[in-house]
């Protein structure tokens, strides 16, 4: 079976109940799925580990059923517990070569990476993916780092020579000069989960990169 991997170009959706106004994880990801993502990442810091099994057991069917790519934040062993496609790992998390003995040669594994040195590490060590960011100023998680700023975005775009998500701070106000400067596969956190219309919302977004040529319109429906 080929291996799969996160698109190099478009929407990396991303779950946070507390940014989701009123709205439960497994809502906003159905929202999603149903405006055209394919690719969700499981982040959910606050509840408790039976919730957050609980959680991805019922994602794990959603995601297969829309075709779409499943991604847990952070826990290696729930990822394994619940057949997810992969994990995303933080500087602060295990390392790549242990996820992968656990997971396996065909789990998807990306990394958080906040700088060039960080994106060559990452690399070496034989990530799938990397996160690039935060561009900008972000509240979505409380322990993020400092905003990296647009530098390291371009270097990525110069230098990286597999998939790469930009991520942090992204909004529809400053997207297209997001993607202007390289960036291919992009998420929007709060700006999607805490959107009034989630569907329509991911399907605005699917239709930027459209028009920059990364997604075809058959993809945006």
């Amino acid at each position: 079976m080929k291996k799969k991997n996160i698109p190099a170009a478009g929407l990396y959706c991303i779950t946070s109940e507390e940014h989701s106004a009123g709205r439960s994880t497994l809502e906003t990801a159905a929202e999603m799925l149903a405006g055209g993502a394919r690719v969700i990442q499981y982040r959910e810091k606050e509840k408790t580990k039976r919730q957050k099994y609980l959680d991805c057991v019922e994602l794990r069917a959603m995601t297969l059923g829309h075709g779409a790519l499943f991604i847990v934040n952070d826990d290696v062993d729930l990822a394994l517990a619940v057949k997810a496609d992969g994990v995303h790992l933080g500087q602060d998390d295990m390392p790549i070569e242990a996820a992968r003995s656990i997971l396996g040669a065909g789990a998807v594994i990306g990394v958080s990476t906040h700088s060039p040195a960080q994106a060559r590490e990452a690399l070496r060590r034989g990530a799938d993916y990397i996160g690039v960011g935060p561009l900008f100023l972000t509240r979505t998680k409380k322990d993020v780092c400092a905003a990296v700023g647009l530098e390291y975005l371009d270097y990525a775009a110069r230098n990286v020579q597999i998939p790469f998500v930009a991520i942090g701070g992204i909004k529809l106000h400053n997207l297209e000069e997001v993607l202007r400067r390289g960036a291919r596969c992009v998420a929007l956190v709060t700006e999607i989960t805490g959107a009034p219309d989630i569907k329509s919302r991911v399907g605005e977004v699917l239709g930027i990169l459209a028009r920059h040529e990364l997604l075809s319109p058959a993809r945006t429906r």
